[in-house]
């Protein structure tokens, strides 16, 4: 299974979701909170070209994208193959 990293801030519905999305699904992830840290936000938009809204996806070294993104590679059933675990659904 691939490393998940999300950026995410404190109070925000969009993270929540991505976070319980991966949670429902057995998936561990690295939660990296920009909420205080104006480095940590600079290292985001940088890694993501740009994204500079929350949350910002990686699977691997692959961007994903934001919450929307990665609720449509899951209603198209291909998150599990960027994951590399088991369809389960």
């Amino acid at each position: 299974m691939y490393n998940v990293t999300l950026y995410t801030k404190d109070y925000c519905p969009y993270c929540s979701a991505a976070k319980s999305l991966l949670t429902n699904k057995g998936v561990s992830f690295d939660n990296i909170k920009i909420s205080n840290s104006s480095v940590l936000k600079a290292e985001m938009i940088k890694k993501s070209n740009g994204g500079h809204t929350v949350p910002q996806v990686f699977i691997g070294d692959k961007h994903i994208g934001g919450a929307t993104d990665l609720m449509r590679l899951e209603e198209e059933g291909t998150l599990y193959r960027l994951l590399k675990i088991k369809n389960v659904a």
